[in-house]
Protein backbone atom coordinates (compact mmCIF):
# COMPACT_ATOMS: atom_id res chain seq x y z
CA UNK A 1 0.00 0.00 0.00
CA UNK A 2 1.49 3.37 -0.85
CA UNK A 3 1.73 6.36 1.24
CA UNK A 4 -1.34 8.32 -0.60
CA UNK A 5 -3.67 5.17 -0.11
CA UNK A 6 -2.38 4.57 3.49
CA UNK A 7 -3.40 8.20 4.43
CA UNK A 8 -6.55 8.06 2.17
CA UNK A 9 -7.73 4.99 4.51
CA UNK A 10 -7.03 6.30 7.54
CA UNK A 11 -8.86 9.33 6.40
CA UNK A 12 -11.22 7.02 5.86
CA UNK A 13 -11.17 5.21 8.79
CA UNK A 14 -11.59 8.77 11.33
CA UNK A 15 -14.56 9.76 9.46
CA UNK A 16 -15.85 5.94 9.78
CA UNK A 17 -15.40 6.64 13.16
CA UNK A 18 -16.51 9.92 13.64
CA UNK A 19 -20.27 8.87 11.75
CA UNK A 20 -20.49 6.21 14.15
CA UNK A 21 -20.15 7.98 17.18
CA UNK A 22 -22.37 10.34 15.93
CA UNK A 23 -24.78 7.46 15.06
CA UNK A 24 -24.72 6.15 18.71
CA UNK A 25 -25.25 9.19 19.71
CA UNK A 26 -29.39 8.43 21.14
CA UNK A 27 -28.25 4.96 22.16
CA UNK A 28 -25.07 6.50 24.62
CA UNK A 29 -27.05 9.03 25.93
CA UNK A 30 -30.00 6.49 26.81
CA UNK A 31 -28.05 3.59 27.85
CA UNK A 32 -25.49 5.91 30.00
CA UNK A 33 -28.11 7.98 31.66
CA UNK A 34 -29.70 5.05 32.63
CA UNK A 35 -26.10 3.36 33.78
CA UNK A 36 -25.34 6.88 35.59
CA UNK A 37 -29.13 6.61 37.85
CA UNK A 38 -28.24 2.95 38.82
CA UNK A 39 -24.66 3.58 40.35
CA UNK A 40 -25.63 7.12 42.04
CA UNK A 41 -24.65 6.57 45.58
CA UNK A 42 -23.19 3.60 44.82
CA UNK A 43 -19.16 2.01 45.94
CA UNK A 44 -19.54 -1.37 45.27
CA UNK A 45 -21.26 -3.67 42.72
CA UNK A 46 -23.71 -5.92 44.88
CA UNK A 47 -27.11 -7.27 44.56
CA UNK A 48 -29.04 -4.48 44.27
CA UNK A 49 -26.56 -3.17 41.36
CA UNK A 50 -26.54 -6.26 39.60
CA UNK A 51 -30.39 -6.45 39.96
CA UNK A 52 -31.11 -3.07 38.14
CA UNK A 53 -28.32 -3.41 35.72
CA UNK A 54 -30.50 -6.53 34.56
CA UNK A 55 -33.15 -4.28 34.25
CA UNK A 56 -31.05 -1.08 32.51
CA UNK A 57 -29.93 -3.74 29.75
CA UNK A 58 -33.28 -5.07 29.01
CA UNK A 59 -34.49 -1.85 28.77
CA UNK A 60 -31.94 -1.18 26.55
CA UNK A 61 -33.30 -3.78 23.81
CA UNK A 62 -29.45 -5.98 24.50
CA UNK A 63 -32.23 -8.99 25.10
CA UNK A 64 -32.81 -11.13 27.94
CA UNK A 65 -30.18 -14.42 27.13
CA UNK A 66 -27.72 -11.48 26.67
CA UNK A 67 -28.52 -9.14 29.23
CA UNK A 68 -28.28 -12.82 31.40
CA UNK A 69 -25.44 -13.56 30.03
CA UNK A 70 -23.81 -9.85 31.16
CA UNK A 71 -24.79 -10.50 34.43
CA UNK A 72 -23.22 -13.93 35.05
CA UNK A 73 -19.52 -12.37 33.74
CA UNK A 74 -19.75 -9.50 36.09
CA UNK A 75 -21.37 -11.67 39.20
CA UNK A 76 -18.63 -14.16 38.41
CA UNK A 77 -15.85 -10.95 38.61
CA UNK A 78 -17.89 -10.02 42.44
CA UNK A 79 -17.35 -13.10 43.64
CA UNK A 80 -13.64 -13.59 42.20
CA UNK A 81 -12.75 -10.50 43.44
CA UNK A 82 -15.09 -9.77 46.90
CA UNK A 83 -15.12 -6.25 46.07
CA UNK A 84 -15.97 -4.42 42.24
CA UNK A 85 -16.67 -0.83 42.50
CA UNK A 86 -19.04 0.44 40.59
CA UNK A 87 -16.31 2.73 38.71
CA UNK A 88 -15.17 -0.57 37.34
CA UNK A 89 -18.62 -1.35 36.16
CA UNK A 90 -18.14 0.56 33.04
CA UNK A 91 -15.15 -1.83 32.18
CA UNK A 92 -16.68 -5.00 32.86
CA UNK A 93 -19.92 -4.35 30.91
CA UNK A 94 -17.52 -2.85 28.17
CA UNK A 95 -15.10 -5.91 27.89
CA UNK A 96 -18.04 -8.29 28.35
CA UNK A 97 -19.99 -6.87 25.13
CA UNK A 98 -16.93 -6.94 23.14
CA UNK A 99 -16.44 -10.36 24.37
CA UNK A 100 -20.13 -11.58 23.59
CA UNK A 101 -19.82 -10.16 19.92
CA UNK A 102 -18.68 -12.46 17.20
CA UNK A 103 -16.24 -11.71 14.81
CA UNK A 104 -16.05 -12.26 11.56
CA UNK A 105 -16.01 -15.57 9.70
CA UNK A 106 -13.07 -16.96 7.48
CA UNK A 107 -14.20 -16.78 3.64
CA UNK A 108 -16.88 -14.08 4.58
CA UNK A 109 -14.43 -11.21 4.32
CA UNK A 110 -16.20 -8.27 5.50
CA UNK A 111 -13.82 -5.18 4.29
CA UNK A 112 -14.66 -3.86 0.92
CA UNK A 113 -11.02 -4.26 -0.16
CA UNK A 114 -10.46 -7.51 1.23
CA UNK A 115 -9.44 -10.35 -1.34
CA UNK A 116 -12.60 -12.60 -2.41
CA UNK A 117 -12.34 -15.36 -2.00
CA UNK A 118 -15.00 -16.51 -4.78
CA UNK A 119 -14.93 -15.10 -8.42
CA UNK A 120 -17.80 -14.13 -9.03
CA UNK A 121 -18.67 -13.76 -5.30
CA UNK A 122 -22.19 -13.71 -4.85
CA UNK A 123 -24.19 -12.65 -1.39
CA UNK A 124 -27.81 -12.80 -1.39
CA UNK A 125 -29.55 -10.24 0.75
CA UNK A 126 -32.36 -10.87 2.42
CA UNK A 127 -34.96 -9.07 5.44
CA UNK A 128 -38.77 -7.72 5.13
CA UNK A 129 -39.69 -4.84 3.51
CA UNK A 130 -39.08 -1.36 4.75
CA UNK A 131 -36.21 -2.78 7.08
CA UNK A 132 -33.40 -0.77 4.24
CA UNK A 133 -32.55 -3.43 2.16
CA UNK A 134 -32.40 -2.57 -1.15
CA UNK A 135 -30.58 0.67 0.11
CA UNK A 136 -28.31 -1.28 1.66
CA UNK A 137 -27.93 -3.07 -1.40
CA UNK A 138 -26.79 -0.31 -3.14
CA UNK A 139 -24.42 1.31 -0.39
CA UNK A 140 -22.93 -2.23 -0.82
CA UNK A 141 -22.73 -1.83 -4.30
CA UNK A 142 -21.29 1.80 -3.94
CA UNK A 143 -18.53 0.68 -1.43
CA UNK A 144 -17.47 -2.49 -3.75
CA UNK A 145 -17.27 -0.42 -6.90
CA UNK A 146 -14.82 2.46 -4.70
CA UNK A 147 -12.60 -0.48 -3.75
CA UNK A 148 -12.25 -1.07 -7.34
CA UNK A 149 -14.32 -4.22 -7.26
CA UNK A 150 -16.98 -4.86 -10.69
CA UNK A 151 -20.09 -5.37 -9.52
CA UNK A 152 -23.48 -6.83 -11.15
CA UNK A 153 -27.11 -6.67 -9.20
CA UNK A 154 -29.75 -8.76 -9.60
CA UNK A 155 -33.30 -7.87 -9.11
CA UNK A 156 -35.23 -10.79 -7.79
CA UNK A 157 -37.44 -9.15 -5.74
CA UNK A 158 -40.72 -8.81 -8.59
CA UNK A 159 -43.19 -9.27 -5.61
CA UNK A 160 -42.97 -6.07 -4.07
CA UNK A 161 -44.82 -3.37 -7.03
CA UNK A 162 -41.33 -0.80 -7.72
CA UNK A 163 -39.10 -3.03 -6.21
CA UNK A 164 -37.03 -3.17 -9.34
CA UNK A 165 -36.99 0.76 -10.44
CA UNK A 166 -35.72 1.14 -6.51
CA UNK A 167 -33.32 -1.39 -7.45
CA UNK A 168 -32.40 0.51 -10.46
CA UNK A 169 -32.36 3.93 -8.77
CA UNK A 170 -29.69 2.86 -6.27
CA UNK A 171 -27.34 1.01 -9.04
CA UNK A 172 -27.32 4.35 -10.77
CA UNK A 173 -26.46 6.37 -7.93
CA UNK A 174 -23.54 3.69 -7.59
CA UNK A 175 -22.24 3.25 -11.11
CA UNK A 176 -23.07 -0.64 -11.71
CA UNK A 177 -25.54 -2.52 -13.85
CA UNK A 178 -28.45 -4.53 -13.21
CA UNK A 179 -30.37 -7.79 -14.35
CA UNK A 180 -33.70 -8.01 -14.54
CA UNK A 181 -36.77 -9.09 -15.42
CA UNK A 182 -40.89 -7.67 -14.99
CA UNK A 183 -42.86 -7.54 -11.76
CA UNK A 184 -44.30 -10.87 -10.90
CA UNK A 185 -41.25 -12.91 -12.72
CA UNK A 186 -39.72 -16.00 -11.52
CA UNK A 187 -37.34 -14.57 -8.88
CA UNK A 188 -34.92 -17.33 -9.04
CA UNK A 189 -34.92 -17.16 -13.09
CA UNK A 190 -33.60 -13.38 -12.28
CA UNK A 191 -30.64 -14.32 -10.10
CA UNK A 192 -30.47 -17.46 -12.35
CA UNK A 193 -29.46 -14.68 -15.15
CA UNK A 194 -28.07 -12.65 -13.22
CA UNK A 195 -25.29 -15.22 -12.21
CA UNK A 196 -24.82 -16.44 -15.86
CA UNK A 197 -24.32 -13.05 -16.75
CA UNK A 198 -21.68 -12.09 -14.28
CA UNK A 199 -19.52 -15.61 -15.57
CA UNK A 200 -19.74 -14.20 -18.82
CA UNK A 201 -18.78 -10.61 -17.96
CA UNK A 202 -16.01 -12.11 -15.35
CA UNK A 203 -17.57 -9.64 -12.46
CA UNK A 204 -16.03 -9.83 -8.96
CA UNK A 205 -19.48 -9.15 -6.97
CA UNK A 206 -22.80 -9.80 -7.14
CA UNK A 207 -25.51 -8.87 -5.06
CA UNK A 208 -29.22 -10.32 -4.94
CA UNK A 209 -31.68 -8.67 -4.24
CA UNK A 210 -35.19 -10.44 -2.94
CA UNK A 211 -38.61 -10.27 -2.01
CA UNK A 212 -39.14 -9.20 1.56
CA UNK A 213 -42.96 -10.26 1.91
CA UNK A 214 -45.22 -12.77 -0.12
CA UNK A 215 -48.57 -14.20 1.31
CA UNK A 216 -47.75 -16.09 3.92
CA UNK A 217 -44.18 -16.86 5.68
CA UNK A 218 -43.88 -20.22 4.52
CA UNK A 219 -44.45 -18.47 0.87
CA UNK A 220 -41.18 -16.27 1.44
CA UNK A 221 -39.13 -19.03 3.09
CA UNK A 222 -40.07 -21.62 0.53
CA UNK A 223 -39.24 -18.90 -2.51
CA UNK A 224 -35.99 -17.71 -0.99
CA UNK A 225 -35.03 -21.24 -0.60
CA UNK A 226 -35.84 -21.92 -4.81
CA UNK A 227 -33.86 -19.35 -5.04
CA UNK A 228 -30.80 -20.64 -3.40
CA UNK A 229 -30.80 -23.95 -4.79
CA UNK A 230 -31.05 -22.09 -8.48
CA UNK A 231 -27.98 -20.38 -7.62
CA UNK A 232 -26.12 -23.47 -6.74
CA UNK A 233 -27.03 -24.78 -10.11
CA UNK A 234 -25.67 -21.86 -12.46
CA UNK A 235 -22.65 -21.69 -9.59
CA UNK A 236 -21.72 -24.59 -7.39
CA UNK A 237 -22.06 -23.42 -3.37
CA UNK A 238 -23.67 -20.26 -4.09
CA UNK A 239 -24.67 -17.72 -2.48
CA UNK A 240 -21.15 -17.48 -0.88
CA UNK A 241 -23.55 -14.85 1.71
CA UNK A 242 -26.52 -14.61 2.87
CA UNK A 243 -26.80 -11.05 4.22
CA UNK A 244 -29.79 -10.41 6.93
CA UNK A 245 -31.01 -6.97 7.33
CA UNK A 246 -32.71 -5.77 10.01
CA UNK A 247 -34.27 -2.14 11.14
CA UNK A 248 -32.17 -1.61 14.84
CA UNK A 249 -34.64 1.19 15.36
CA UNK A 250 -37.58 -1.88 15.59
CA UNK A 251 -35.50 -3.23 18.70
CA UNK A 252 -37.15 -6.23 19.79
CA UNK A 253 -38.93 -6.46 16.66
CA UNK A 254 -35.73 -7.14 14.92
CA UNK A 255 -34.55 -10.09 17.02
CA UNK A 256 -37.33 -11.72 16.31
CA UNK A 257 -37.14 -11.53 12.52
CA UNK A 258 -34.02 -12.79 13.02
CA UNK A 259 -35.71 -15.80 14.54
CA UNK A 260 -37.73 -16.40 11.57
CA UNK A 261 -35.06 -16.04 8.98
CA UNK A 262 -32.31 -17.60 10.97
CA UNK A 263 -34.81 -20.97 11.27
CA UNK A 264 -35.69 -21.10 7.64
CA UNK A 265 -32.35 -19.96 6.07
CA UNK A 266 -28.58 -19.86 6.47
CA UNK A 267 -27.87 -16.51 7.24
CA UNK A 268 -24.10 -15.98 7.32
CA UNK A 269 -23.83 -12.47 8.56
CA UNK A 270 -25.96 -9.13 10.03
CA UNK A 271 -26.82 -6.07 8.54
CA UNK A 272 -28.10 -3.14 11.22
CA UNK A 273 -29.07 -0.22 9.58
CA UNK A 274 -31.09 3.09 10.57
CA UNK A 275 -28.91 3.06 13.78
CA UNK A 276 -28.11 6.73 13.85
CA UNK A 277 -31.97 7.46 14.66
CA UNK A 278 -32.96 5.39 17.69
CA UNK A 279 -31.81 4.96 20.75
CA UNK A 280 -32.20 1.21 20.91
CA UNK A 281 -28.49 0.13 19.32
CA UNK A 282 -27.87 -2.15 22.29
CA UNK A 283 -29.97 -4.82 19.90
CA UNK A 284 -26.69 -4.94 18.08
CA UNK A 285 -25.33 -6.89 20.53
CA UNK A 286 -27.83 -9.09 21.60
CA UNK A 287 -28.71 -10.33 18.15
CA UNK A 288 -25.06 -10.74 17.48
CA UNK A 289 -24.88 -12.95 20.31
CA UNK A 290 -28.48 -15.23 20.63
CA UNK A 291 -28.09 -16.44 17.14
CA UNK A 292 -23.97 -16.68 17.03
CA UNK A 293 -24.39 -14.85 13.24
CA UNK A 294 -20.99 -11.72 12.87
CA UNK A 295 -22.78 -8.40 12.65
CA UNK A 296 -20.74 -7.36 8.79
CA UNK A 297 -22.32 -4.08 8.12
CA UNK A 298 -24.02 -1.13 10.21
CA UNK A 299 -25.97 1.70 8.60
CA UNK A 300 -25.47 5.53 10.17
CA UNK A 301 -27.04 7.11 8.24
CA UNK A 302 -28.36 8.58 4.94
CA UNK A 303 -25.45 8.73 2.16
CA UNK A 304 -24.34 6.88 -0.37
CA UNK A 305 -21.11 6.00 1.99
CA UNK A 306 -22.83 5.85 5.34
CA UNK A 307 -22.90 1.67 5.48
CA UNK A 308 -19.95 0.75 7.46
CA UNK A 309 -17.72 -2.62 8.14
CA UNK A 310 -18.85 -3.42 11.45
CA UNK A 311 -16.30 -3.46 14.10
CA UNK A 312 -16.82 -4.83 17.55
CA UNK A 313 -14.02 -2.70 19.20
CA UNK A 314 -14.92 0.65 17.10
CA UNK A 315 -18.67 0.04 18.23
CA UNK A 316 -17.70 -0.28 22.17
CA UNK A 317 -15.32 2.39 22.19
CA UNK A 318 -18.34 4.60 19.97
CA UNK A 319 -20.69 3.53 22.81
CA UNK A 320 -19.08 3.82 25.53
CA UNK A 321 -16.80 7.42 24.62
Amino acid sequence: MGIFDRFKKEETTTHDQERLEAGLEKTRTSFFGKLNRLVRGKDTVDDEVLDRLEEVLVTSDVGVKTTLDIIDAVQARVQRDKYVSTGELNALIRDEIARLMLAHAPGHPADFEAPLPHKPHVIMVVGVNGVGKTTTIGKMAYRYRQAGKSVLLGAADTFRAAAVEQLDVWAERAGVPVIKQGQGADPAAVAFDTLAAARSRGVDVVIIDTAGRLHTKGGLMDELAKIKRVMDRQIPGAPHEVLLVLDASTGQNALRQAEEFTRSVDVTGLVLTKLDGTAKGGIVIGISNEFQIPVKYIGVGERIDDLQVFDRQRFVEALFR
